[in-house]
C-alpha cells in the first residue's frame, strides 16, 4: 500500500525552522544563565503524571488538561505546568532535597486550550522556585530574578505588578478568578461575570470597588523596601486588582509587564505556602514564578531585541575536489579544537561557486578555501562573506584571527 500520509501537525503545536529555534537558545541561554547567577538549580519531571497530581490543584481550568488512560489502564495527564509536579517531587524524595531548596525547570508542558497569539497547545516554561523560605525576603528574592531576566533579555523597563492574595481573603475563590480577568474585559465585563456567578450587579460593583481600594499590607511593604534595597525601585507597582486564578495561591503574587507589548504579562508568579502538603504530611512554604516563553519570545521579537542570528557556524570549510578532502577535514578538526565553530562542506562533487552561494544563504560569515595552489604553499585563503575581500595565511594565523573575531 503506497497511500502518502499527509504532512500537517496539529492545531495550537508548531514546527521550529533553525533560524527559530536558534532565537529560542538564545532565550533560554539568557534565562538559565540568570537562574544559577541567582544560585538556583536545575530538576526535570516527567512529560506525563498521574491525573490525581493535577486534579483539585489547578482551579477552573481543569478542563484544559491533556489527560487519558495509558495501556496499563492508569489515568494520567500530561504536564499542565511545572510547579505542582516539583511539589510532587519534593514530597516524594524528603531525605534528598535539603530546604531551603531554590530549583529552576526550563520543560515542555501542555494545554488543551484554543490557539492564539502567543498561546499554543504546548509550548515551554521556565520556572524558578524557593522553598522552605516563609518570610518575605524570599518573595522579594524571586521578583528580582524575575526584573533581572527580563533586563537580561533587552527590555527597557520591565515592570513587577504586585498584590498578595492575602487582601483577597474574604472573597470567594469564584469572584477572584472573575476580578483576575479586569485588564481584559474591563470593569463592566468582571460585573457581568461576577453576576452570571450569582452576585447581584450592585455586589459586584461594591465587591470591586472593594479590592480596588485595598492598600498594600505588612508583607508587601516588606517586600517593596527589599526591592528598593535591591536598586529595583522603578520596576515595580502595586495593583490591588491583581489577582492570579490558580486556586494554589496563598500569598504574594505578581506578573511581569513590559512597555510596547499589548499581548498580557511575561511571567506569572505567586507564593503557594500550602500545596506542598497535598502530596505529604510537611507544610512547605513556597514562592516563585513561570515565565511564558512563547510570549517572551513574541514580545522579543515585537520590540526587535534579538541580535541578527542566523547561523552559530563562524567558518565553512570548503572542499576543492575529492583528492583534498582530508586536507579540508584535518584543518576543520584544527579548528573545533580551539573551540571554533566549524562546518566541513557536505558535498566534495559541489563545486566551489556552490559552496560559496550555501555560505552566503546560511549567513556564515567567512569560508576557508584549500585548493592545490594554497597546499602546495602550505597557506589556506579565508574569504569574508560580508565585507567581500579575501586573504591569504597559515593554519595558526588563521586560528588566531578567528578567535578574536
Amino acid at each position: 500500500m503506497n497511500d502518502k500520509i499527509k504532512p500537517q501537525i496539529l492545531k495550537g503545536f508548531r514546527d521550529f525552522f533553525p533560524e527559530d529555534a536558534m532565537r529560542r537558545q538564545y532565550v533560554i541561554d539568557i534565562i538559565r544563565r540568570t537562574f544559577e547567577l541567582y544560585g538556583f538549580e536545575p530538576i526535570e519531571t516527567p512529560a506525563i503524571e498521574y491525573l490525581e497530581v493535577f486534579t483539585g490543584n489547578i482551579g477552573e481550568d481543569e478542563k484544559l488538561f491533556y489527560k487519558f488512560e495509558d495501556t496499563g489502564g492508569r489515568k494520567v495527564a500530561l504536564r499542565y505546568d511545572q510547579t505542582v509536579p516539583t511539589c510532587r517531587f519534593i514530597a516524594e524524595y524528603p531525605d534528598k532535597v535539603s530546604l531551603p531548596f531554590k530549583r529552576y525547570q526550563i520543560q515542555t508542558v501542555w494545554r488543551a486550550e484554543k490557539p492564539q497569539k502567543g498561546r499554543y497547545r504546548e509550548f515551554l516554561q521556565c520556572d524558578a522556585d524557593i522553598f522552605g523560605v516563609e518570610d518575605r525576603t524570599a518573595d522579594g528574592e524571586t521578583i528580582a530574578l524575575t526584573i533581572d531576566i527580563f533586563k537580561n533579555l533587552g527590555f527597557k523597563k520591565p515592570i513587577a505588578v504586585i498584590n498578595d492574595r492575602a487582601l483577597y481573603k474574604d472573597i470567594p475563590y469564584k469572584a477572584i478568578v472573575a476580578i483576575d480577568k479586569l485588564k481584559k474585559i474591563g470593569e463592566e465585563g468582571v460585573v457581568k461575570e461576577l453576576v452570571g456567578k450569582g452576585y447581584t450587579e450592585n455586589e459586584a460593583k461594591n465587591l470591586l470597588s472593594k479590592v480596588s481600594s485595598a492598600k498594600p499590607n505588612a508583607d508587601l511593604q516588606t517586600i517593596f523596601k527589599y526591592l528598593d534595597d535591591y536598586g529595583f525601585k522603578d520596576n515595580y507597582q502595586f495593583s490591588p486588582t491583581l489577582a492570579r486564578s490558580f486556586s494554589y495561591s496563598t500569598g504574594t503574587i505578581w506578573e511581569i509587564v513590559v512597555d510596547g507589548f499589548e499581548a498580557g504579562s511575561l511571567a506569572g508568579c505567586e507564593r503557594f505556602d500550602s500545596l506542598v502538603s497535598r502530596f505529604s504530611n510537611r507544610n512547605i512554604p513556597a514562592v516563585g514564578f513561570a515565565i511564558g516563553f512563547d510570549r517572551t519570545v513574541l514580545a522579543m521579537e515585537e520590540l526587535k531585541l534579538f541580535p541578527n542570528i542566523k547561523t552559530k557556524t563562524k567558518v565553512l570549510v570548503t572542499i576543492f575536489n575529492k583528492d583534498l578532502v582530508k586536507n579540508s577535514q584535518q584543518l576543520v578538526k584544527n579548528l573545533r579544537k580551539n573551540r571554533i565553530n566549524s562546518e566541513l562542506y557536505s558535498d566534495p562533487n559541489d563545486r566551489l561557486d556552490k559552496q560559496l552561494k550555501y555560505a552566503n544563504k546560511k549567513g556564515i560569515p567567512y569560508v576557508i578555501i584549500i585548493g592545490p595552489e594554497e597546499t602546495s604553499k602550505n597557506i589556506l585563503k579565508l574569504k569574508d562573506m560580508k565585507a567581500g575581500g579575501q586573504k591569504e595565511m597559515n593554519q595558526q594565523e588563521l586560528i588566531k584571527f578567528l578567535i578574536s573575531n
